[in-house]
């Protein structure tokens, strides 16, 4: 049986809260005793495990010693009690540019920064120019990085980090730093990884991106673990249950807007037999379902339903103007279905979104965006790029 990739047992971790100290070697001469302090524990007897594969969210209030199991997995502290075993080559996002020399330049600091992360110079500079492009810096890559602002060299230790392809990542409140165009990028690249197969253990209070990163929660408490379950639950408890409403009306990527005179009730992905899924092979067969309910009577309304990449960037778009019969007034609840008997995305996580428009598609009277997330995925993998396009090889060997 294979090992978990992380093994957390009985792990404490005490810190020594120092009320006053001897500056000086007279002082602690004349005091006769040591500067008094107290002990407060971090960590109390936390153990849990991570399979392989896995995407783990670390959530809790401030001091709950998210941050500090984190560098214990990371071998930064040393655990006063337990033991930790990590099966992995591990990379961790915990002070994002950190390492970084300032006076030297942007193309110094990679490589400086990518031997303290284990990368060889020869990896390195194989990675180069795609952290480069990766961090948006092919202007200043030469300038050093005390010129930088934040967000610049935020860019840099995460396209370096990322770059070092690692079997276990950790993550520390990395995913709300910089701009949303940044936000983005970094969250399709540990989806990426998340897809790829790697072991993933993330924390932070954005709890959105914690529930759509993660399907299982460790909730923190005061060094205690106070729950682990999936993570819906564990967010609805550590909340108080306040949770499950804001996901549904605007979550970091789920958003809602419209006149109302029309809602949306229910947005469905189901497969072949009329099953929910959240997760398809490429080419395979799906369909939409939305249940929407008029609020007043509204005269030939019409349904878009549009899939999206992680970036915002659609890749189809249909309306209820391809169906033969129309919804014409509204005025009772009504469930339309969109079939889709192949569809050709390659890998990736998309989105879907439906929209309630009137006829002319300018007035929406309900839209969801963002509002079901799915997963395609591809048992061939010699094809990339978006969509799975038929083709056929013919190869000829030639006399010479």
């Amino acid at each position: 049986m294979t090992e978990p990739a992380i093994v957390v047992e009985s792990v404490s971790k005490n810190f020594r809260l120092y009320h006053e100290r001897n500056r000086y070697i007279k002082a602690a001469i004349l005091r006769g005793r040591r500067a008094r302090y107290e002990e407060f524990w971090a960590l109390e007897d936390v153990s849990f495990e991570v399979e392989h594969g896995s995407t783990l969210g670390l959530i809790g209030s401030n001091g709950s010693g998210k941050s500090t199991m984190l560098k214990c997995l990371t071998g930064i502290y040393r655990p006063d009690k337990g033991r930790v075993t990590v099966n992995g080559n591990v990379a961790a996002l915990l002070e994002l540019g950190a390492g970084f020399h300032p006076e030297l330049t942007g193309r110094e600091n990679i490589y400086l920064n990518a031997a303290i992360l284990g990368l060889s110079k020869k990896d390195a500079e194989r990675q180069f120019d795609s952290i480069v492009e990766f961090a948006g810096l092919e202007r200043f890559i030469n300038t050093p990085v005390k010129n930088y602002s934040s967000g610049m060299t935020i860019r840099l230790g995460f396209s370096i980090a990322a770059h070092v392809e690692p079997e276990i990542l950790l993550i520390d409140e990395v995913l709300t730093v910089g701009d949303q165009s940044f936000q983005r990028k970094s969250s399709e690249k540990i989806e990426q990884f998340r897809r790829e197969g790697r072991t993933i253990v993330v924390v932070s209070h954005s709890l959105g991106s914690v529930q759509q990163l993660c399907k299982e929660v460790i909730w923190l408490e005061k060094g205690h673990m106070m729950m682990r379950g999936p993570a819906a639950e564990v967010i609805a408890a550590y909340t108080g249950g306040s949770y499950t409403q804001h996901v549904a009306m605007d979550a970091d990527f789920r958003e809602r807007w419209g006149t109302e005179e029309v809602r949306i009730d229910r947005i469905e992905l189901l497969n072949e037999v009329g099953e929910k899924i959240d997760r398809i092979e490429t080419n395979g067969a799906m369909s939409i379902t939305t249940q929407l309910t008029a609020q007043t009577s509204v005269r030939s309304p019409v349904i878009k339903v549009s899939i999206s990449k992680l970036d915002g960037d659609i890749v189809w778009s249909s309306t209820s103007r391809r169906s033969e019969i129309g919804l014409g007034n509204l005025n009772s609840p009504v469930l339309a279905t969109i079939a889709i008997p192949k569809l050709p995305l390659l890998e990736g996580t998309y989105y879907i979104s439906v929209a309630c428009t009137d006829a002319t598609g300018t007035t929406d009277y309900d839209h969801c965006q963002n509002w079901v997330r799915f997963d395609v995925h591809q048992n061939d993998l010699f094809e990339e790029g978006l969509v799975a396009v038929p083709s056929n090889w013919t190869i000829h060997h030639l006399m010479q």
